[in-house]
């Protein structure tokens, strides 16, 4: 029984799908529709994932920005990163979601199912269970899949192609009520333009 899931290749529209899905859950749930900018403690909220800043330190592979319990369900978030732009906060815990969605055995790591043990290779063991899933860059086309998997989960979270589009509207329209009518109703905005 492994909480990681066998290494698998997802192709860039289905991690976009999987984001959107997520959004769109969220969207029909009260007090979780997405507005922009977007805080990826929502989503986390919404998954029903602990999130905690904690003093991280390196590990024999270097510094850590972060790292999921799945067992916990909690993400762990270096205080070390504080310091760092608000984007790279949310993009991290975003990152940390983008596993969370893509690697990690849920069922597992809530222990309500058993599963088949897999040969995982580098990426995991079984008896890695209780090991943190931690992130940072690393090495091996395995383990820079997952991160660009993560990555990449991210960025279709924080900025889904609709919200892009509407971006790249509004910069063609003159500043004026029009353009407000563009972004309040995906949540850009929360007064008018003047």
């Amino acid at each position: 029984m492994s909480i990681l899931k066998p290494y698998c290749f997802y192709r860039k529209e289905s991690i976009e799908r999987r984001a959107n899905d997520i959004l769109r859950r969220m969207h029909k749930t009260t007090n979780f529709a997405p507005r922009w900018p977007f805080e990826a403690s929502l989503v986390a909220d919404f998954l029903d994932l602990g999130v905690v800043w904690d003093d991280i330190p390196p590990d024999e592979g270097g510094a850590i920005a972060a790292r999921i319990l799945p067992t916990q369900r909690l993400i762990e978030l270096n205080e070390k990163i504080l310091d760092k732009p608000q984007g790279f906060q949310e993009s991290t815990l975003a990152h940390e979601i983008g596993h969370w969605v893509l690697h990690i055995n849920q069922d597992e790591a809530d222990g309500a199912v058993k599963q088949l043990e897999f040969d995982l290779g580098d990426y995991g063991t079984p008896n890695q269970s209780e090991q943190p899933f931690v992130c940072r860059g690393a090495s091996g086309s395995k383990i820079d899949s997952i991160e660009w998997q993560a990555q990449y989960f991210a960025g279709c979270l924080l900025m889904p192609k609709s919200i892009l589009e509407v971006f790249s509207t509004v910069e063609k329209l003159p500043a004026s009520n029009s353009a407000a009518s563009i972004l309040r109703p995906v949540g850009l905005i929360r007064s008018p333009i003047t």
